[in-house]
């Protein structure tokens, strides 16, 4: 057999090779089977076999896969419609990504402020532990050092406060500040969702000094803390929002969503994408959200994401010299653990359950948003006897 690294660039250390998918099962080329809590990270809210959302992809490849930006198609202005009313933004852009999404954000902030005074510097607060994608600027306003070092100079400007601590926020506010970023719940950075005094605090700050207040819900978003979007939790609202992962469901799309006041800034020319929002990629966005409301996407994981966690707690319970917090929110969870989250992770995979690991001491769970509790049951039993297996070898 051959080498499967023999042409790939090296930025990933694969394991495994998966041939299909069914449900929130995926299989590998040796025909075995896996439970699967990490849906592609955070992307297959659906799982692996809605026939709906398939057929809907089948038909637009039929009818239209690609035409440019420079003409209007059908599924873009469904999609783009689909998305203002879902997210309360007023206009869209679509992406291939979600770090072109942050992109996207980032030149509109930049664009806005501009525009008030062709002088500012667009200085830009980001998040410490926070990530936002590989791209440059994505990077440039990831708040972990080691993902930045080697690929600086970045763009400039950019200064990182702490997540949740609002103090810190405003010491770095300057008449040059254009926005601030964060994630609505932090997923990288160890599964952190924001206070309530903290993002409230935030919309407070973006609204005195006339700012925009970037929400990045690439991975939290979709439905995945059982409302649609994240910061529909908090009663605000952002200037600008980022989507992509589940806005697709394994599509490749993505996008930035503002409201009028900021999108104005924007002018023909200045942003654009040759594949972003093309008829294939917004047919998905469009069957994602007919899906979502016909099948209650919404109500089932405020449904089963309450007994997620509460067998996570009970499983920390158990074992609470290998597991010291439990969080998240909806279907977006982190088990803190004191026994390495990797070799935790690796053990799970080999006995056919899929999970993710989350900064250094962090699993995590993303698991598709139609899961049902006999499955999270079979999944966090398989994690029972990982966590028993180290167990036993701690007392040997």
């Amino acid at each position: 057999m051959k080498d499967p690294d023999l042409h790939l660039i090296h930025t990933y250390n694969r394991s495994i090779t998966f041939v299909r998918g069914e449900e929130v099962y995926l299989y590998d080329n040796t025909g075995k089977k896996y439970l699967d809590l990490g849906a592609g990270i955070a992307v297959s809210a659906l799982g692996y076999s809605n026939e709906e959302f398939k057929q809907g992809l089948k038909d637009q490849i039929d009818q239209l896969i690609h035409v440019s930006n420079l003409y209007y198609t059908e599924p873009v202005i469904k999609a783009s419609e689909l998305l203002a009313k879902g997210s309360g933004m007023d206009r869209v852009f679509f992406t291939n990504s979600g770090a072109e999404a942050i992109e996207g954000a980032l030149k509109l902030a930049r664009k806005y402020a501009y525009l008030k005074n062709k002088d500012s510097k667009g200085e830009i607060i980001a998040m410490n532990h926070s990530f936002h994608g590989r791209t440059m600027g994505a990077v440039s306003v990831t708040g972990t050092e080691h993902y930045r070092e080697p690929f600086e100079p970045l763009i400039g400007g950019v200064s990182f406060a702490e997540y949740n601590d609002l103090v810190s926020v405003e010491k770095l506010i300057t008449k040059d500040t254009c926005a601030i970023i964060l994630e609505t719940v932090q997923g990288e950075g160890g599964i952190y969702p924001a206070s309530e005094e903290f993002i409230k605090g935030i919309r407070e700050i973006c609204d005195k000094n006339d700012i925009a207040m970037i929400l990045d819900e690439i991975q939290c978003g979709m439905g995945r803390t059982g409302t649609l979007f994240a910061f529909e939790q908090y009663g605000i609202k952002p200037d600008i929002l980022t989507s992509a992962k589940a806005l697709g469901c394994g599509v490749p799309v993505g996008a930035f969503a503002a409201t009028e006041k900021f999108a104005a800034a924007m002018y023909p020319g200045d942003h654009g994408t040759t594949y972003g929002g093309n008829p294939l990629a917004a047919q998905a966005v469009c069957k994602v959200f007919e899906i979502f409301e016909k099948e209650q996407i919404l109500a089932h994981v405020a449904e089963v994401a309450p007994y997620l966690y509460k067998k996570l707690k009970q499983l920390a319970e158990k074992y609470p010299s290998f597991i010291s917090d439990v969080r998240g929110k909806g279907l977006l969870v982190g088990l803190e653990v004191t026994c390495g989250n990797s070799e935790i992770v690796k053990r799970a995979m080999e006995k056919g359950l899929v999970l993710l690991t989350a900064g250094a001491d962090v699993v995590r769970m993303a698991p598709p948003l139609v899961i049902q509790k006999e499955q999270i049951d079979a999944g966090l039993a398989i994690l029972d006897e990982v966590f028993l297996e180290r167990s036993m070898a701690v007392k040997v």
